[in-house]
């Protein structure tokens, strides 16, 4: 796993770096040649430009441009001040030194020239604003980042692209767009969702020291970001002396007479996902309707609201009943919220089998809990793993944000913890669905590999509360419980889920994807990533 840390964790590791005696001209004299040797990677690079800003980013802009004009490469700076005028100690001892090295300046050029001079680049190190920007860009750099984009030319960014917020992910002005970010000691959480994910490109990390991987773990990563191979602690081990029910036994509990689709889709997803046995259970009012879509999966009428066409109030010992029987239960989709379907879903809390809420049993949390549910930590303190699956308004909408819900990864992370730390124990899980999803326990929050956009399209969280259901009843099946791993079981679902997306957009493209082509693919994508979490690669983050 790969540490992610907040901007101002990361300015802490920093300073005890030179309490380890490794000062801060040596970090950015070690930042400027990791650049360099990003740009060294590339091929077909004969004309380098560097965009260097006033602080220390501009610092470290100053040092590739000198260490790759000792390698004989042709490397021009564009800053907006002479060597003489830059306030920043670190950042004017390193220009004055790549000006005394010979390497050519051009100070604050009309836009005309800096057009110019990123037509003959060929490569563009983008070491204009850094970790410490919000905000929107200013003069000059509002102009030199819309020309750098409109250049075409290759572009290396040096810790963050220019525009992007590294904490927050959000590039409202809009940002450089990188083909590689070269991001110091470690990950941000901007880099990985919101526009980061477009403007960043392939990020490489650079740990600058020996005692860097000791001291991020002492500084308390906000997350961690999985990587394939450690998916291999919550394998179920491969038998040949199995039956379904070992394979585990999922009930999808949902739907409605306005709804339908969706507790199928969740089904479906359970059953691809490899559960061995799956039961829907919906009103008896559309009971029929769903089963003639459903070959495979028993369908169980249950007693329907002929108001509302939800579940009755009556169908909730019922479906405790079915519960019981169950490895793990998905409850939610499509299903409306009133206070029957309320009645159902605090049934279902009271039963010791794991849980999955999605959807609308996470409107009817937040109904009954007036939307504050992390001040009623006992409504979810069961003897059973449950895992919530909110988006981003969703999880507003449970921590008393309905109209301010959380805009950025971090802001979503500190919602769900506090859900999580409010229930106190290690078997609840908050999945936060978003550009970037965390899967966040009361130890940690994990990052798995984010799907693709073509998920962004109706019933992907129906189908992703399946997958979830078919990962831990399957573990259960084959007694692999460990609530401990919760996290990552669900980062591994997650995961699947993605790879399926992938594995659809190759046959229908990025925007003709639909849910259903998702399921269809659930299978091989669950062998893809338990083949990588096997045999693991090296893989670049991006």
């Amino acid at each position: 796993m790969q540490p992610v840390l907040n901007v101002e964790d990361v300015r802490a590791v920093e300073q005890a770096l030179t309490g380890e005696g490794v000062s801060l001209a040596e970090l950015m004299r070690r930042a400027g040649n990791a650049c360099a040797q990003e740009v060294e990677r590339m091929e077909d690079v004969h004309q380098v430009l560097v965009l260097a800003g006033f602080g220390n980013n501009g610092g470290d802009g100053w040092v590739a441009a000198e260490a790759l004009r000792g390698k004989g490469e042709d490397v021009t700076v564009v800053s907006p001040v002479s060597p003489d005028d830059i306030e920043s100690n670190l950042a004017h001892v390193v220009a004055t030194s790549a000006r005394a090295a010979g390497v050519p300046i051009e100070v604050a050029p009309p836009r005309e020239r800096l057009e110019a001079l990123l037509d003959e680049a060929d490569v563009v190190v983008d070491a204009m604003l850094g970790t410490g920007f919000h905000g929107e860009p200013k003069a000059p750099f509002d102009i030199w980042i819309d020309c750098l984009n409109r250049s075409g030319a290759r572009v290396v960014s040096v810790d963050v692209p220019s525009g992007l917020s590294a904490q927050t992910g959000h590039a409202p002005a809009g940002g450089v767009m990188a083909d590689v970010t070269v991001t110091m000691l470690c990950l941000k959480p901007g880099l990985l969702s919101d526009d980061g994910r477009d403007l960043a490109g392939a990020i490489v990390v650079a740990p600058l020291a020996e005692q860097t991987e000791r001291l991020l773990v002492e500084a308390d990563p906000v997350a961690w970001r999985v990587e394939a191979g450690d998916y291999l602690d919550v394998l179920v081990p491969p038998s040949s002396a199995v039956d379904k029910y070992a394979r585990g036994s999922v009930l999808v509990v949902g739907g409605s007479e306005r709804y339908v689709g969706a507790p199928v889709m969740a089904a479906r997803a359970a059953a691809r996902a490899g559960a061995g046995y799956v039961t829907l259970a919906v009103p008896d009012a559309i009971a029929a309707q769903v089963q003639a879509h459903l070959l495979e999966i028993p369908v169980v009428g249950l007693p329907t609201d002929p108001e509302s066409g939800t579940f009755a109030a009556d169908a909730r010992d019922g479906l405790r009943r079915l519960a019981e029987r169950s490895a793990a239960v998905v409850c939610g989709c499509g299903m409306g919220v009133n206070p029957s379907t309320m009645s159902v879903v605090s049934g279902l809390l009271e039963c010791d089998v794991p849980l999955v809420l999605d959807a609308d049993a996470l409107n009817c949390l937040s109904r009954l809990t007036s939307g504050r549910l992390d001040s009623f930590p006992e409504l979810l303190r069961r003897n059973a793993p449950v895992v919530l699956t909110p988006h981003r308004r969703e999880l507003g909408r449970l921590v008393g944000q309905p109209d301010n819900p959380p805009d950025s990864l971090t802001a979503a992370m500190d919602a769900a913890r506090r859900v999580v730390w409010a229930e106190g124990g290690s078997e609840i899980c908050v999945v936060s669905k978003g550009t970037a999803t965390a899967c966040v326990g009361v130890e940690v929050a994990l990052l798995p590999k984010p799907g693709p956009a073509s998920l962004a399209t109706a019933g992907s969280g129906d189908v992703l509360s399946g997958v979830m259901g078919a990962s831990l009843a399957r573990r259960r099946g084959a007694g692999e419980e460990g609530e401990e791993a919760l996290p990552l079981v669900c980062a591994m679902a997650c995961e699947v889920h993605g790879e399926a997306a992938r594995l659809a957009s190759k046959r229908y493209g990025s925007r003709g994807v639909m849910a259903g082509d998702v399921i269809e693919e659930l299978g091989l994508a669950t062998d893809a990533v338990e083949e990588r979490a096997s045999f693991p690669v090296e893989e670049q983050q991006g």
